[in-house]
């Protein structure tokens, strides 16, 4: 035990050196002969995107539990991990094994990303979410604020962060060559899922599924077939819609290259929608202030086939989803979820492709391994980048909400970031901060 309580100790200690780092200003913390020993992970959620997650967790330490809802699911993960100690629920597994974990993975559903992360987090253990951070714009702010009181090394589960062609096309937003940046288009393909009807029936809840550790916070409702386990994003309750199963990734570069930070309002038009499942399509308008680096900008958001006009590409169909920049001397164009194609500046004079300078990254999850042993921060971390980002995304259902009446626009929602109140609009207190079921809280 005195072995482990060291270990965990030392974890901790260079978890503050490591977010230290953009406080200081980049300074590293001085390596360790520690760097090199093992992390105890537990995993939350261990299907989907929470199979690739605990598989990356168990190549950089040793997977000590697993968690899920989903007896057949828990069964399956635990033949990679027949060490680790099976539960279904995330608050008797952090019970039971605090003393034994350093670091959790979160890969759940969207609506217990914030619970499970942020009771791993003041037990002092390094925190894996995946995207969108949360479920809620109040859950996100605390998500940071959390991570930064209990120093400890966080990161998102938006890979594309640490991709070399995203941060290229970010680094060319900036090197200035599209001029005076006046608008940022940003589409998706989703909804891949049913979104827009009714509540599939009441149906009786698999013998292998715990639907009461399911539903988690979130309100209380009968298990029916197209929940479990992925058409849940599509419900207010349990989702964010395919603005917030994309955004945090397609957004992503815009983001970084141009700090789109507190909105001040936005406002959507949308397919119609009942106020329990998110609309067959959107399209949502919002509008930054300036910066000391940049003037004010207006960005759109598409989805549900939604597009931007062909003529911000030259009269080429955009593709399925991707992102435009508009400068008043060019245009960039990033096809793709991650920009992970090459972009291309569109312009009617030949403007050279700008050589550009950008820090590479030895890889997504490797980065908050490196942050975990004393490195600096993974850039997606959730004080500084993650957690602003994902408030931009969720701002925007704000305005979704508001706009409940097919092909009308709804309320402009005018947005205080500082307060996290929508000024004009109380009815939508709900949305940026929801109620937690009874024995569930953050």
């Amino acid at each position: 035990m005195g072995v482990r309580n060291t270990r965990r100790d030392f974890l901790k200690t260079t978890a503050v050196a490591g977010v230290g780092f953009w406080v200081a200003g980049g300074v590293s913390p001085k390596p360790s002969r520690a760097a090199n020993e093992e992390i105890g992970f537990a995993c939350i959620g261990i299907d989907g995107k929470g199979a690739s997650d605990s598989q990356d967790a168990g190549r950089h330490g040793n997977i000590v539990a697993i968690v899920d809802i989903d007896d057949q699911k828990l069964d399956k993960a635990a033949k990679f991990f027949p060490n680790a100690k099976k539960f279904n629920d995330y608050r008797k597994m952090y019970d039971e094994m605090h003393r034994s974990i350093d670091a959790v993975t979160v890969s759940t559903p969207d609506h217990n990303h914030a619970a499970a992360s942020i009771m791993g987090m003041k037990l002092g253990k390094h925190c894996f979410c995946q995207k969108p951070l949360t479920h809620s714009l109040y859950e996100a702010r605390r998500m940071g604020e959390v991570a930064r009181e209990m120093k400890v090394a966080t990161q998102m589960g938006n890979q594309g962060t640490a991709g070399a062609t995203l941060r290229r096309a970010a680094a060319v937003v900036k090197s200035g060559v599209l001029g005076k940046i006046t608008e940022v288009h940003v589409w998706t393909n989703r909804p891949i899922w049913p979104q827009g009807g009714p509540r599939p029936a009441e149906a009786t809840v698999p013998d292998y599924v715990h639907w009461d550790l399911w539903l988690g916070p979130a309100p209380e409702r009968p298990y029916g077939n197209g929940y479990h386990p992925f058409a849940w994003r599509g419900w207010w309750d349990f989702g964010t819609g395919a603005l917030g199963d994309m955004a945090c990734h397609t957004l992503n570069m815009p983001y970084m290259a141009l700090d789109l930070k507190h909105p001040t309002s936005v406002q959507a038009t949308t397919s119609g929608h009942n106020k329990d499942s998110y609309p067959q399509r959107s399209k949502i308008r919002y509008e930054f202030p300036g910066t000391d680096a940049r003037g004010p900008i207006v960005m759109y958001w598409y989805d549900g086939k939604n597009l931007p006009g062909s003529d911000l590409i030259d009269g080429e169909q955009p593709k399925e989803s991707g992102v435009i920049v508009v400068g008043d001397k060019a245009r960039l164009y990033a096809p793709g979820d991650y920009a992970e194609n090459k972009c291309r500046i569109l312009s009617k004079d030949t403007i050279e492709d700008p050589e550009v300078e950008f820090k590479r990254s030895p890889g997504h999850f490797e980065e908050w391994v490196q942050a975990i042993k004393g490195g600096e921060p993974a850039m997606s971390n959730f004080a500084d980048y993650s957690g602003p980002l994902t408030e931009t995304v969720l701002l925007g259902n704000l305005a979704v909400w508001a706009a409940a009446e097919a092909d009308s626009p709804g309320k402009k929602i005018e947005w205080d970031a500082k307060k996290l109140v929508a000024k004009n609009a109380p009815e939508v207190a709900h949305v940026v901060k929801r109620e937690y079921r009874s024995g569930w809280s953050i």
